[in-house]
């Protein structure tokens, strides 16, 4: 049997189905991950927008201390930069709440037996966040040791565009000149084989650097 919290869905239809069990209803993301320290359920249908801490960071601190816990955003929300970061946050599932119910029900299945499921209309999105080729060495083609290809200073500056800084905001941190980081920053683009900034974030973040 499947069993999961959620966040003010519809917990009555899912309750019927044999193979499900809603065991929790939250109506903030701080008495979720409150409640992780006593249960472990195998599916959260997590929304976006809660009050205090939302989804987005719920599912970040939710996936790096439980692995094993799969999270599906269910949300009216429709934005490239939201669904980006849910993907980057270690969500397996990105659903719009004007679905059937009963596509609600296959995604949850299909989740929880491994598959990762994005809505179709964000297609082209999730191809950005997919890893890409750091190398043509076949035995490295997916290398994720970041500090194998960048240099120090690359690093450095890759930390900072994770976590949102402008290049004028990082050449002053790092007291050098706008041009420096923009060689930097085109440099990390070209070795993490992405096209811009939000990408090289995407994969930052997954390989744990912030």
């Amino acid at each position: 049997m499947t069993n999961f919290y959620m966040f003010g869905f519809i917990i009555n239809e899912l309750n019927k189905i044999s193979d499900f069990e809603v065991t929790r209803d939250f109506e903030t993301a701080e008495d979720c991950i409150k409640a992780l320290e006593i249960e472990h359920p195998d599916i959260i249908l997590m929304d976006l927008g809660l009050p205090s801490m939302n989804g987005i960071e719920a599912t970040k601190i939710i996936n790096e201390k439980y692995k094993d816990i799969k999270i599906i955003i269910l949300t009216s929300h429709e934005e490239r930069k939201e669904v980006l970061a849910c993907i980057s946050s270690g969500a397996c599932g990105y659903m719009l709440k004007d679905h059937k119910y009963d596509n609600l029900a296959n995604v949850i299945r299909m989740v929880n037996s491994g598959a990762l499921w994005f809505d179709p209309q964000f297609e082209n999105i999730t191809k950005e966040a997919m890893p890409k080729p750091n190398s043509t060495d076949f035995e490295n083609l997916y290398d994720t040791e970041l500090d194998r290809v960048l240099t120090e200073k690359e690093f450095k500056v890759l930390e900072f565009l994770a976590k949102g800084k402008s290049n004028t905001e990082i050449a002053d941190i790092m007291h050098v000149s706008m041009n420096t980081i923009k060689s930097h920053v085109s440099s990390i683009l070209t070795k993490l084989c992405v096209t811009d900034r939000v990408q090289a974030a995407v994969k930052a973040t997954k390989a744990g650097i912030v």
